[in-house]
């Protein structure tokens, strides 16, 4: 994998933070972290936690899923309840960070994809002395809240980085394709894109909750603009309807994304998507708990005021082998 230099730095810092290390199936290694008090053990002997998660998830994104595995394994060694709840509007969104605000819960890890729908309730649980982390999106919101750091990859970089590649890959036009209008994150990964490409990049927009229509929204894009040869989708899922969608307009566009999941990496194997960018889901659920829970037991506040990077990290067929068996078990 080619990892971003920036994004590599803040990774090893990370490292520190996960003692014991994650295995593909949250085995030996999330049950030899130590106790309280130094000593070995299967899980933390502190205080019962209870710490929720509210993202912008919609149905079927099954990106979430890897964030949850990763959020799950650290609960169950540091002895924390783990909550999750999601919404892709943020009006609900806000509403259901509201509803853990009114149970108490000892921390949040919110998502701010839609900042200025979530801004005011993330600051009303600071307000009520509830720790916050922010994941994956809006990290240039997430100081401004009062969070105690946000955990994710810094989308313009992550964009910029794909403009990059596709420039050393003879690309000359691109379609971006956004899945969900009006988070600021997927607009800053297209921004980056636009950024360091030296070709042409054009936004298109489709809904991200309709598979069947987001494919055809794709073809038809691809049917009326014959040039396009690269077509960056933001979510893996996108990935699929979109080689579907390139066999249907007989283009012959290369397809690429963001995200990882299994079905990308048999994809990347079956050289039908030419590179996806990976910023370790898992990664960003089991540093949010993890954070949340020494922030609760030691004071602990990890990022010294700075974005902690999970990626990104560009991954090609080359690196299929070694990524089989994590993303089948869901941790990648």
């Amino acid at each position: 994998m080619r990892t971003n230099r920036k994004a590599a730095a803040l990774l090893a810092a990370c490292a520190l933070v996960v003692v014991a290390g994650c295995s593909s199936s949250g085995g030996k290694e999330a049950k030899e972290t130590p106790s309280k008090g130094g000593g070995g053990g299967e899980a933390a002997t502190t205080q019962r936690l209870k710490i929720a998660m509210v993202t912008h998830s919609g149905e079927g994104d099954t990106f979430w899923d890897i964030v949850q595995s990763g959020a799950k394994v650290a609960a169950r060694k540091d002895n924390v309840e783990f909550l999750y709840a999601a919404n892709k509007e943020g009006k609900e969104q806000a509403q259901l960070v509201q509803t853990y605000i009114d149970q108490k819960v000892d921390g949040i890890i919110v998502t701010l994809a839609k900042p200025e729908a979530v801004q005011d309730v993330v600051k009303k649980a600071v307000a009520a002395g509830i720790p916050v982390v922010t994941i994956n999106s809006g990290a240039e919101f997430s100081k401004a809240v009062g969070a105690l750091s946000h955990i994710g990859q810094d989308e313009s970089v992550a964009g910029e980085a794909v403009g990059e590649e596709l420039n050393k890959r003879g690309k000359k036009k691109a379609v971006c394709v956004i899945h969900e209008q009006g988070n600021v994150s997927l607009e800053a990964r297209c921004a980056g894109v636009k950024k360091t490409f030296k070709g042409t990049v054009e936004n298109l927009n489709v809904e991200g909750t309709n598979m069947p229509a987001s494919t055809s929204s794709i073809e038809a894009k691809l049917q009326s603009a014959k040039d396009i040869d690269a077509i960056v989708t933001l979510g893996a899922p996108f990935a699929a309807a979109s080689v579907k969608a390139k066999e249907g307009a007989g283009s012959s566009a290369e397809v690429n994304t963001f995200d990882l999941n299994a079905e990308v990496v048999k994809q990347l194997k079956a050289k039908q998507i030419g590179f996806a960018v990976d910023q370790q889901p898992y990664l960003q659920g089991y540093l949010a708990v993890d954070e949340l829970w020494l922030n609760k037991i030691n004071g602990n506040v990890i990022g010294g005021g700075k974005p902690i990077l999970t990626g990104p990290a560009l991954v090609t067929e080359k690196d299929v082998p070694a990524l089989e068996k994590l993303t089948a078990d869901g941790t990648r």
